[in-house]
């Protein structure tokens, strides 16, 4: 296995499909009463947050106790970061504490590759800035291949804030090793330019992008990355590109990597439909991330 997850450059389909493999195992521990598989007793993670997390932070939290790891929580408010200590620095000194890998989420591109370069135990990036999230695009493959039994031949499409998406680029990345089809919806001022030339059909329009899809991963609208908004109102968006019910056909899945903003990006009503698979996205991250914990720290 890898040293490092960085993103999904680092991992060949062998090991994304022993990810995989051993997802399904800590899955199965998952559902036992005793809920743990104590393989990485004695082993310390820190995770390191620089930017606001629920989903991500937990699901490793409990993946790494669920392990049998202790696990030491780092928040950048209140820390010496203010007094002037730089990045390497506070993960240096919290190294020299004993500490055996590092999850980190920072709004600086390439942060985790640039931490991976100084440190001597794995570093897992999840999520920098706008660049990459990758244990988001192997637990949304991971829900399909759970829903389907196979991922080749899947038709994906992928609707919403691409721009600003890090999540969308992970799996651009991974979606050509694993033999998943892409489609692109967004608003045109909501596409990078460059991605025009990926290969991958881009729409402007939810209903065309949909049909024939076998599920949806529908991202929201990230104001907070929004210097100069590419849309006038959140209102505007939801009026031409909000998935609605009647998008959806039967067999399709329907995905959203989190925070979802309810009457924009999705409409209400598929909070209760049979499609929505996006709670099962939040149990499979718990396998993924203890599958890749376990991939770094054991081989």
């Amino acid at each position: 296995m890898v040293r490092h997850l960085r993103g999904i450059r680092d991992l060949t389909l062998s090991q994304i499909q022993q990810l995989y493999e051993l997802a399904d195992r800590f899955l199965e521990v998952l559902q036992q009463p005793s809920r743990k598989a104590p393989a990485l007793t004695g082993k310390t993670i820190a995770l390191l947050f620089f930017e606001s997390s629920t989903r991500t932070r937990l699901s490793f939290e409990l993946a790494a106790k669920r392990l049998g790891a202790d696990v030491l929580n780092f928040s950048a408010a209140g820390s010496s970061l203010s007094k002037g200590e730089t990045l390497l620095d506070t993960a240096l000194n919290i190294l020299a504490m004993g500490v055996d890998a590092f999850v980190v989420r920072h709004g600086g591109v390439g942060t985790a590759y640039f931490l991976a370069q100084h440190l001597p135990v794995p570093v897992i990036n999840a999520g920098d800035g706008t660049n990459e999230h990758p244990t988001q695009a192997l637990l949304d493959t991971y829900t399909l291949r759970r829903h389907f039994g196979r991922l080749e031949g899947l038709t994906l499409a992928i609707i919403g804030d691409l721009l600003h998406s890090r999540v969308a680029l992970s799996h651009l990345l991974l979606a050509p090793q694993i033999g998943l089809s892409l489609r692109l919806c967004a608003p045109p001022s909501l596409v990078p330019p460059l991605w025009y030339r990926v290969g991958f059909p881009i729409y402007h329009q939810v209903a065309s992008a949909v049909q024939g899809a076998d599920a949806l991963l529908v991202l929201r609208m990230q104001k907070e990355r929004q210097k100069n908004p590419p849309l006038a109102s959140w209102e505007e968006y939801a009026r031409f590109y909000q998935v609605k019910p009647e998008h959806l056909t039967e067999g399709q899945v329907l995905m959203h990597p989190g925070p979802v903003n309810w009457g924009v990006e999705l409409h209400p009503a598929l909070m209760e439909t049979s499609s929505n698979r996006i709670l099962d996205q939040v149990l499979y991250g718990v396998a993924i991330r203890m599958a890749i914990l376990y991939a770094l720290l054991r081989g």
